[in-house]
């Protein structure tokens, strides 16, 4: 078992802000391509 302070002192299971960041971008691909999907949609060939 672990005592106290070292259960204080874990710190695991943090994103990096890299991961973050690809996060938010490919969020915001994602709306803007939606988005342009409803306003020009193109049929499928």
């Amino acid at each position: 078992m672990l005592k106290d302070e070292e259960l204080a002192n874990i710190s695991g299971g943090a994103l990096s802000w890299g991961v973050y960041a690809a996060a938010i971008a490919a969020a915001v691909s994602f709306v803007v391509g939606f988005f342009d999907g409803l306003a020009r949609p193109f049929k499928c060939r």
